[in-house]
């Protein structure tokens, strides 16, 4: 798709530790594949939890979280990893790393979120410590890593990520609160990962915002662009992964490349992507990184 200039932005409520954020990627990408850069993203990060024993309090245990890990896999298709981790883990400081991605190389914020998102549920690093987090950020392209997880408790981060919590916190009385999907967590209610809300840019619905509150399926998604601007250029789903992987070269999980590829109002076909990918990885045409119960692929 030739380079077209922003339609829509998209406001995503996230945090790297949530399990529905993580599991909605495949949904996500087939919007980022059939709109590309007609779509501008813009990262709000929740800050679900500022100190473990929040969850420890709520009866959170490691066991518990592998558990409803293995649930989240056979349902949803990303990667995760079983293991139990040593203890439970808060997301503050995650979230305070992606920010200072925001600071220090911007253009790499959404790679270390999906870093993050691999590291916390494919591994048992510790994410709230930064030997953790530096171990998950190394595999980001073109990131200072030592520069990130230093800025982490710097003044400038501190704020933004008190702005995006503030912000997060705006949900009583909207869409995603009539439809169930806020949380009230932590006082105020707040908008759930993911939650995104669409505005347009141009055409006759300009300046108009609708929300998809919470987890839900790419056709949810669709129609909410679909009713604010038909003029976006819709592309169809490549014939092949190697397509695909040509425009996300930090890489896709199968089941990510399973839901680009699949045609309108059918269901993707996992082991159809994965048997093409792994004839692609025979010719050394792509890479595979092992990822939890799966795999990252990558364009050679």
């Amino acid at each position: 798709m030739v380079r077209i200039e922003p339609r829509i932005d998209i406001t995503c409520f996230t945090d790297a530790g949530c399990p529905w954020a993580y599991s909605a990627n495949p949904a996500l990408a087939v919007l980022r594949w059939r709109y590309a850069s007609q779509l501008r993203w813009r990262l709000v990060m929740i800050g679900l939890t500022e100190d473990p024993q929040e969850y420890v309090e709520r009866g959170y245990t490691p066991a518990r979280s592998a558990a409803g890990y293995a649930s989240f896999r056979d349902r949803y298709g990303m990667p995760f990893a079983t293991e139990p981790r040593p203890r439970v883990l808060g997301t503050a400081r995650g979230c305070r790393a992606v920010i200072a991605t925001r600071l220090v190389a911007p253009e790499r914020e959404l790679a270390a979120l999906r870093a993050l998102q691999f590291a916390w549920f494919a591994s048992t690093l510790l994410l709230d410590e930064d030997e953790g987090i530096a171990q998950a950020l190394a595999s980001v392209g073109g990131l200072d890593v030592d520069a990130v997880i230093a800025r982490i408790d710097a003044p400038e981060v501190l704020a933004a990520y008190e702005a995006d919590k503030a912000e997060t916190r705006t949900a009583e009385g909207r869409p995603i609160d009539f439809q169930g999907k806020a949380r009230q967590s932590d006082g105020p209610v707040r908008y759930s990962a993911p939650s995104l809300i669409f505005t347009a840019l141009a055409g006759d619905e300009a300046g108009r915002s609708l929300e998809a509150g919470g987890f839900q399926p790419v056709e949810a998604y669709d129609v909410v662009i679909a009713n604010l601007d038909t003029g976006l250029e819709r592309r169809e789903p490549p014939e092949s992964p190697l397509a695909a992987l040509q425009d996300f070269p930090d890489g896709l999980t199968t089941q990510e490349l399973a839901a680009i590829m699949a045609p309108n109002n059918t269901l993707p076909d996992r082991l159809a992507a994965e048997v093409a990918l792994i004839e692609l990885a025979a010719e050394d045409r792509v890479r595979r990184l092992p990822l939890g119960d799966d795999a990252l692929w990558l364009p050679a």
